[in-house]
C-alpha cells in the first residue's frame, strides 16, 4: 500500500505542469516595463545634444561622448531586451547577470537624458558615492554582526549620534582626529552596551529598545549641544578635519586612483571591514558560531557555545563600528556637531542591511546604491534637472521594499533574529 501511494505521488508530481509565472518571468515583466519606459519616455524627452561623461571636474577630458537622445533610446532598448530574455525564460543560469544588465541599462538611459547638453564628472561622482556610503557601510556592518547572532539592532541611529557627538567633543578638546575617532567608538559602545543588557539579559523587546535608545541619544546629545557646545563652540565644537591620504603612483590611476588612494582613513576602514567580516563569518570558528547562534541558539548551546556571551560580544563590536561611522559626520562631512545631524542615516543603514540580505558584501552594494542615489540627486539639483531630487532620494527605499517583498529573490533574516534566548 505504501509503495502504491509513493508511486502515485511521484506520478502526480511528474505530471504537474511547471509554474509559468515564476520569479524569473515576473522579473522579466518588471525589467521590460522599465526598458519600455526608458525607450519611449527618456528617448522622447532627451534633447539631441551631446552628453559628456568626463574624468575631470570640467567638460574637458571626456571619457565618453554620446548623443543624449540616441543613448537614451539605445540603452532603453538594451533594458527592454534584457526583460524579454527573462520573460522568455532563456536566462536560467545567468538570471542575476541579465537582471543587472537591464537595471544598469535603465540607469544609463536616464543619465543620457539628464546629461545631454551637460557633463557628468565620473571621478567626482564615484568618489562622492563612496564617501556618502561610508557611514551606511559601517552602520550596516554593525547590523550584520548583531543580527547574524540574533539581536536586532535598531539603535544604529543612536550609535551614529553618540559617535558624532563624541568625535566632535573629544576631537576638539584634544585637538586630535584620532582621539575623536576613538571617542566616537566609545560612544557607539555605550549605546550598544545598553541594548545588549536590556535585550539579552532582561529579554526586553529588541525593536522597542532600539527605538528608545535612538530617542535617548537624540535627547542627550541635543541637551549637551545646547548647554555645552553652542555657548562655546571654539572650545567644544571645532574638531580638526580628517586628513586625506594621498598615495603617490596609485592615486594617479584613472578613476580608481583618486577614489581609493586619495581619500580619508574611514573609507579604507569601511572597505577593509567588509572583507574582514565576510572572511570572519565564512572562514573562522567565530563566524561559524555566530551563524549557529543566529539560526538555532538551542542547538548551539547544546554543543557548548555560549549563546549570550557571543551575542554580547557581537553587539559590542557592532557598537564600535557604528560609532566610528558616526565620526564621519563631524570629522569628514561637516566639521562640527549639530542636533540630529545624522538625519535618519541609521535607518538607511538598517535598510541597506536588509536590502543586502544580511551579508557584508550585500550591505556594501546596498550602501553604494544609496550613496549613488544621494550623489545623483545632488548633481541633478545643481544642473537644474526637472526631476525632483526627492524622487531620486526615495528610490533606494522603494528598492528595499521590493526586495523585502521577495520580488527580486528570497530575502530571509536569520531564523533566531530578534528572539531572546532563554536557557532551558
Amino acid at each position: 500500500m505504501t509503495a502504491v501511494s509513493t508511486a502515485t505521488a511521484e506520478e502526480l508530481t511528474a505530471a504537474a505542469p511547471a509554474r509559468f509565472w515564476d520569479r524569473q518571468r515576473r522579473l522579466g515583466v518588471g525589467v521590460a516595463a522599465i526598458g519600455l519606459l526608458a525607450t519611449v519616455l527618456f528617448g522622447a524627452l532627451a534633447p539631441s545634444e551631446t552628453a559628456r561623461f568626463t574624468l575631470s571636474e570640467d567638460a574637458a577630458g571626456a571619457a565618453l561622448s554620446i548623443n543624449g537622445q540616441v543613448g537614451a533610446i539605445a540603452f532603453g532598448v538594451i533594458a527592454l531586451g534584457a526583460g524579454a530574455v527573462l520573460l522568455a525564460g532563456l536566462a536560467r543560469r545567468y538570471q542575476t547577470g541579465v537582471l543587472s544588465l537591464g537595471i544598469l541599462a535603465f540607469v544609463l538611459s536616464f543619465l543620457c537624458w539628464q546629461v545631454a547638453g551637460k557633463f557628468l564628472p565620473l571621478v567626482d561622482t564615484v568618489s562622492g558615492t563612496l564617501e556618502l556610503a561610508v557611514p551606511l557601510i559601517l552602520g550596516a556592518l554593525a547590523g550584520v554582526l548583531g543580527e547574524r547572532s540574533g539581536v536586532v539592532n535598531v539603535a544604529i541611529e543612536g550609535q551614529f549620534l553618540m559617535g558624532a557627538f563624541g568625535a566632535a567633543l573629544v576631537g576638539t578638546m584634544a585637538t586630535s582626529v584620532w582621539a575623536g575617532v576613538l571617542s566616537a567608538a566609545v560612544g557607539g559602545v555605550l549605546i550598544a552596551a545598553i541594548l545588549a543588557v536590556l535585550a539579552i539579559r532582561y529579554l526586553v523587546d529588541q525593536v522597542v529598545v532600539g527605538i528608545v535608545l535612538n530617542l535617548l541619544a537624540l535627547g542627550v546629545t541635543g541637551f549637551l549641544y545646547e548647554r555645552l557646545m553652542q555657548p562655546d563652540a571654539q572650545s567644544y565644537n571645532q574638531p580638526p578635519k580628517m586628513p586625506e591620504w594621498h598615495i603617490p603612483g596609485l592615486a594617479d590611476i584613472p578613476v580608481i586612483g583618486p577614489v581609493l588612494f586619495d581619500t580619508n582613513a574611514l573609507v579604507w576602514l569601511a572597505l577593509i571591514l567588509v572583507f574582514a567580516i565576510h572572511f570572519g563569518l565564512t572562514r573562522t570558528r567565530w563566524g561559524l558560531r555566530t551563524r549557529a547562534v543566529g539560526e538555532h541558539p538551542t542547538a548551539a548551546d547544546t554543543v557548548g557555545i555560549r549563546v549570550r556571551g557571543l551575542r554580547y560580544l557581537n553587539v559590542l563590536l557592532g557598537g564600535v563600528i557604528a560609532g566610528a561611522g558616526g565620526a564621519y559626520f563631524t570629522l569628514v562631512a561637516t566639521g562640527s556637531f549639530n542636533k540630529n545631524m545624522t538625519s535618519g542615516a541609521g535607518f538607511i543603514a538598517l535598510a541597506a542591511l536588509i536590502f543586502g540580505r544580511w551579508t557584508p558584501f550585500g550591505a556594501l552594494g546596498a550602501a553604494l546604491f544609496f550613496g549613488f542615489a544621494q550623489k545623483l540627486a545632488t548633481y541633478l539639483s545643481a544642473v537644474g534637472s526637472p526631476v525632483p531630487s526627492q524622487f531620486l532620494n526615495m528610490l533606494p527605499y522603494l528598492a528595499t521594499i521590493v526586495a523585502v517583498a521577495g520580488l527580486v529573490g528570497r530575502v530571509r533574516a536569520p531564523a533566531a533574529d530578534g528572539q531572546p534566548y532563554i536557557k532551558s
